[in-house]
């Protein structure tokens, strides 16, 4: 068995682009490199920077059940509870079979799928929506506006989606994070950033109210696009979840590995 360069590339993707978000988020943020764990970990109450992943290629059933024990060890000595997010390309195929199981008994719940995308399509077109006018987050005020989306997508408190964003100078000027605007209203987000020569995708969710309308697909496209032209990157990743999962293909993205993101059990 044999880990695909995209699988790989995802992993990188996350371990790199976390780091940066995590740290400004917190300067004393946990972002240790362990033996195959990555912490990416600023003990924020937006759960979403609470990041543990496996790093391990070709991890047998025995290396897994070891890994697990050892990250939800290290998820119970925080104040705030995180994700371990588990990329199924790096398992063989017997760990693989006995994840369910392994992680059961490690202490870990299954909370949601996800999806590894990747593709060399940038530049894109400048999208428009009939409905929108777009506009990047540029003061406190877009940027909690573009957390308290992300807090109804996620089905968060708004609180715990400011914390892990309000005030932050980096999403303010580095990230080039957009709204779609329904007259004055924000009715989506999506954010790309730069990582290790690739634009990455970050944080696109839609109010529920306003969901199934391509508001979500149109804002990601202008993210893509701005960051594109800002940086002369050609390829983009992202981590998609299941409500994402089908509209990046029509974008140009094409899925490479599964994730699986587990929480602590209750």
């Amino acid at each position: 068995m044999t880990v695909s360069a995209e699988s790989l590339e995802s992993v990188q993707q996350l371990t790199t682009v976390w780091r940066t978000m995590v740290l400004d988020r917190d300067p004393d943020a946990d972002v240790r490199e362990l033996p195959g764990i990555t912490l990416r970990w600023a003990d924020s109450r937006f759960g979403f920077f609470n990041c543990i992943t496996l790093t391990e290629t070709e991890a047998g059933a025995d290396l897994l059940k070891h890994r697990l024990n050892q990250a939800a060890g290290i998820m119970r000595t925080k104040k705030h509870p995180g994700l371990l997010w588990l990329f199924e390309d790096l398992l063989d195929n017997k760990a693989r079979t006995a994840l369910e199981t392994t992680a059961e008994q490690a202490g870990l719940q299954y909370a949601f799928p996800g999806t590894g995308m990747a593709g060399d399509l940038l530049p894109i077109p400048e999208p428009s929506h009939p409905d929108l006018t777009f506009a990047r987050v540029r003061t406190d005020e877009q940027l909690q506006a573009y957390a308290d989306l992300q807090s109804r997508a996620y089905g968060f408190p708004l609180d715990e989606g400011r914390d892990g964003l309000v005030g932050s100078t980096l999403w303010k000027n580095e990230v080039h994070a957009y709204l779609a605007l329904r007259g004055d209203e924000p009715v989506a987000c999506a954010a790309t950033t730069g990582a290790q020569g690739r634009l990455f995708v970050a944080f696109v969710a839609t109010d529920p109210q306003w969901q199934r309308k391509g508001y979500g697909e149109a804002v990601t496209r202008k993210a893509l696009h701005e960051g594109a032209l800002a940086t002369g990157l050609t390829r983009a990743t992202l981590h998609a979840t299941a409500a994402g999962a089908p509209v990046y293909p029509r974008i140009g993205f094409q899925p490479n590995t599964r994730i699986h993101f587990y929480a602590l059990k209750d």
